[in-house]
C-alpha cells in the first residue's frame, strides 16, 4: 500500500472530502444509500472481491434499507481488488453490465493513482441510476451513515 499504512490513511484529506461530497450529492437526489468501505486485504478464505464485498454489505446492514436500494463500493487495498455491490431492487433495474462498466471506469482512475476521482465517478454513476429508479422523496431519511468505513 504505497499511499498509507492503514486503510484509514489511504485517502488523503482532499480525496476524503471528494468522496464525501460525491455521496452527499448522489444521495440528495435519491432515497438510495451509498457506502464506501476500504480494507487492507481480502481474507484468504474469500479471495473474490465481489463475494467478500457481499459479506461486508451484509455485515454493514446495507440490506436493511426500506427499498433494498443500498450500494457498497468496496476496495481491498493491498490485494488491489475492488467491487461494487448493489442491493436487489437496484440490481434488477441496472443489471450486471452496469456494475461491470462502473467498476471498469473506477479502475481506470485507480490505475492512474486517482483514487478520489475513481470513487467519486463510481458514486456519481450509481447516484444517477438510483435517482432514476428511486428518486428522493420529501419524507426521505438517511438510513445509513455516509462515513467511509475502514476495515482492518
Amino acid at each position: 500500500m504505497a499511499r498509507g499504512e492503514t486503510p484509514g490513511e489511504f485517502l488523503n484529506p482532499a480525496e476524503r472530502e471528494q468522496v464525501a461530497a460525491a455521496i452527499q450529492a448522489a444521495e440528495a437526489r435519491t432515497s438510495g444509500e451509498i457506502r464506501v468501505c476500504l480494507e487492507s486485504r481480502l481474507p484468504l478464505l474469500t479471495p473474490d472481491p465481489y463475494r467478500h464485498a457481499r459479506r461486508v454489505f451484509a455485515r454493514m446492514g446495507m440490506h436493511a434499507t426500506a427499498e433494498r436500494n443500498g450500494v457498497l463500493v468496496y476496495l481491498a487495498l493491498r490485494s488491489r481488488r475492488y467491487a461494487i455491490v448493489g442491493d436487489e431492487a437496484l440490481h434488477r433495474h441496472v443489471g450486471d453490465e452496469f456494475w461491470r462498466a462502473t467498476a471498469a471506469a473506477m479502475g481506470a482512475h485507480f490505475a492512474a493513482d486517482r483514487f478520489g476521482d475513481g470513487l467519486a465517478e463510481a458514486i456519481g454513476r450509481v447516484g444517477e441510476r438510483l435517482a432514476e429508479r428511486f428518486p428522493r422523496r420529501d419524507d426521505d431519511v438517511n438510513e445509513l451513515s455516509d462515513e467511509i468505513q475502514f476495515g482492518k
